[in-house]
């Protein structure tokens, strides 16, 4: 037994419904993806479980909804406090459970998501007069939904937690959280902290199997999914939810393109293209994925991009070096070693990196692909990891083309100094954001959703506000 494992033995006992603390007889090991080996254990939410989280969220919501929205965003202040009182038990957590870097990026996300939180706190749905005549007046208000059910995904817990649940709280909302069942504890330990400032519940977090979510998805007493994941997934909860018409928002995947103009300043891009393409060991889903290049400065930025790369340290997330982490769990190292062993099996030329590092842990050195072709997978498939390949082009309409023959619309973007020629590209773009010179930008007041198969509805700004709540249409006669 690692000393981990014995620190997190019985840390997370109990799942808390309204204000019970209520042991299950199933549990799942939390797995450390730095070593492989289990450190902590959590409770697998039965059936049951979820019925009595829905009977306490129901019976939650008439009087939170009933808060003024100033008392809700004192509260919502309030957790966002108590988080940063646990700043550093997060980021640590985090770090097990996901792999990211303790003292970088889990750090940043566990600052990100409290800041987000405070952010989403200060915003709100303001009624409006659309009409005042003398036969009538005509009001537009939003009134909440009920319960919201939030599934998180594991690359980032903590960050699109606080996406999900900050606009379905303030909008007057409950909610019951699910984890991914690799990364457990962020949001356990969030559920703890809520405790302390928000009423029995209004906010609750359920562990369990890939199950969970799909009795989430079909009960009826849930009158919203918003789900993070991958396209199958999302079909399922849009399927299951189609029988009672249940309001649903889901962030799909996405093949993102960034295409880089002649004219680049390869010293300022090359950073922020290496970082948005390997940050979080390329699992995210608006990192680059493909990188098209102009065939007047390939070498140059190809050598760039490796020579940066180079520089640029792997390890567990613990230690203070390491700048990239491994991935996330065995199911998605094995899909990214397929994808390598497909460029080998290809014949591929490899200029950076290429199979599986050595020691434990799901470890997959920064690959970068030199020119493979359009059909092979590392450009057709989504890796969602440190695999990133660089494609030659020379003509601009073939390289739009190129870049919107995907399923995919979520993300992309453009890099040079003509912005004039970098905004009527990003308008041919098939993507929900297309950012120019920057990459993975987001604000609470910028709406974000995909195109295609990469989601429907949206997150962030008014718009994402809305989507936990009902518009109400209110006509005065006079």
């Amino acid at each position: 037994m690692t000393a981990y494992h014995e620190l997190f033995a019985d840390r997370f006992a109990r799942l808390r419904i309204g204000s019970a603390g209520i042991r299950t007889p199933a549990r799942r090991p939390v797995i450390n993806p730095a070593t492989g080996a289990a450190f902590a254990s959590v409770p697998l939410a039965a059936p049951e479980h979820l019925e009595s989280a829905v009977a306490a969220a129901r019976a939650a919501f008439p009087a939170w909804r009933a808060l003024p929205w100033e008392e809700r965003q004192a509260r919502l202040e309030g957790l966002a406090g108590r988080m940063a009182q646990a700043r550093g038990e997060l980021a640590d957590l985090l770090t097990l459970e996901q792999g990211k870097p303790r003292h970088s990026a889990a750090a940043a996300e566990v600052d990100y998501a409290i800041g987000w939180l405070r952010e989403v706190a200060g915003r709100r749905l303001a009624d409006e007069v659309l009409e005042d005549a003398p036969q009538h007046r005509v009001e537009k208000s939003y009134v909440p939904l009920g319960v919201a059910g939030l599934i998180v995904p594991w690359n980032f817990p903590l960050c699109l937690a606080a996406w999900k649940f900050a606009p379905a709280l303030i909008t007057g909302n409950t909610v019951i959280l699910k984890p991914s069942p690799y990364t457990p504890l962020t949001a356990l330990r969030l559920a703890e902290l809520a405790e302390d400032v928000l009423p029995p519940g209004v906010f609750t977090v359920l562990t369990g199997d890939d199950e969970l979510g799909q009795w989430m998805v079909d009960h009826p007493g849930i009158a919203k999914i918003s789900f993070t994941g991958s396209v199958a997934t999302g079909r399922r909860v849009m399927a299951g939810a189609a029988a009672g018409l249940k309001r649903v928002t889901l962030e799909l995947g996405g093949n993102d393109p960034a295409i880089v103009l002649p004219d680049a300043d390869l010293d300022a891009c090359i950073p922020k293209l290496f970082w948005g393409a390997f940050g979080n060991s390329g699992q995210w889903c608006v990192g680059i994925k493909r990188l098209y290049v102009h065939d007047d400065i390939y070498p140059q930025l190809l050598d760039g991009l490796v020579a940066y790369a180079r520089g640029v340290r792997m390890g567990d997330g613990m230690d203070p070096a390491s700048q990239l982490g491994p991935l996330q769990n065995a199911r998605q190292y094995e899909k990214v070693l397929g994808i390598l062993a497909d460029c080998a099996e290809r014949g591929l030329r490899i200029a950076l990196g290429g199979g599986a590092a050595l020691g434990p842990g799901y470890f997959v050195p920064v690959t970068i692909v030199d020119n493979p072709p359009d059909d092979s997978r590392v450009v057709a498939e989504e890796a969602f990891g440190p695999v990133l390949p660089v494609l030659r082009y020379r003509d601009f309409d073939d390289v739009v083309r190129r870049a919107n023959d995907t399923e995919y619309g979520l993300g992309a973007s453009i890099w040079g100094r003509d912005t004039a020629l970098a905004e009527a590209l990003a308008d041919r773009l098939e993507a929900g954001t297309v950012w120019i010179n920057e990459v993975y930008v987001h604000g609470v007041d910028f709406p974000f959703g995909g195109h295609k198969l990469s989601g429907l509805g949206v997150e962030h700004g008014a718009e994402g506000l809305a989507a936990y709540a009902n518009l109400k249409i209110r006509m005065t006669a006079r």
